[in-house]
């Protein structure tokens, strides 16, 4: 579900949006709204006109993170899709900057891809971002409805897809990387702790580290 950034009587909140950036209003006027935007995170009720636009251009691209599913209409929790989309990535560069490359393992009703890309010289950053984008990429536009479960161990790529942190760099990227994110309304982004022994993470770095050492061969 995609989200942006509002201030509520001065304070900084999350405004649930349409596909095309407008705040979603129920007949009374009122909007949902989140003070974090993270998983869980309790949602409020506010009247749009109490709204403002935080000055920040940044925040008017919608990112997407499932803060808070919808309850079931007899009021239970909202039961866990039974067939999600499982995505893993991971981007290397290796010194950092200099020569990197990313890893993606997609595993989907019993079928798995895997993609190994090696991107040329950037840093760590733009090569986790970079995985991320290849993974939603890879996922058919016919198939973007379902819910999806992507994991990334870079809390960076977390935090400013789905935390809204203000990018100093890699602004392009990770405005491509928002846009493409709203064509996912059931998108969920998992932090998983690198190098844990999590099989598909490591994979992911398998994936990636062999992109850097074949260095774009085709192999």
């Amino acid at each position: 579900m995609p989200w942006i950034r509002r201030l509520l009587r001065g304070n900084p909140v999350y405004v649930r949006v349409d596909a095309d950036g407008r705040p979603v209003t129920a007949a009374d006027g009122r909007v949902d709204v989140a003070y974090k935007a993270a998983p869980g995170a309790k949602l409020y009720r506010a009247s749009l006109r109490n709204l403002d636009p935080t000055g920040d251009p940044a925040d008017e691209s919608p990112i997407t993170v499932e803060i808070d599913p919808p309850p079931a209409p007899d009021g239970a929790p909202a039961p866990a899709a039974p067939d999600p989309i499982i995505v893993y990535t991971d981007g290397a560069a290796s010194p950092n900057p200099g020569p990197c490359g990313i890893g993606v393992v997609i595993l989907d009703r019993g079928e798995r891809r895997e993609i190994s890309e090696y991107l040329g010289d950037g840093t760590n950053n733009i090569a986790e971002l970079t995985a991320v984008l290849r993974g939603l990429e890879a996922i058919a536009p016919a198939e973007r409805a379902r819910q999806v479960l992507l994991h990334t161990d870079s809390e960076y790529s977390i935090g400013v897809l789905s935390l809204g942190w203000k990018p100093k760099k890699n602004v392009e990227l990770i405005a491509e990387l928002r846009q493409l994110m709203t064509e996912f309304p059931r998108l969920r982004l998992v932090k998983v702790l690198a190098h844990s022994g999590v099989p598909e993470n490591e994979r992911c770095d398998q994936l990636a580290y062999a992109a850097v050492t074949r260095r774009g061969d085709g192999r």
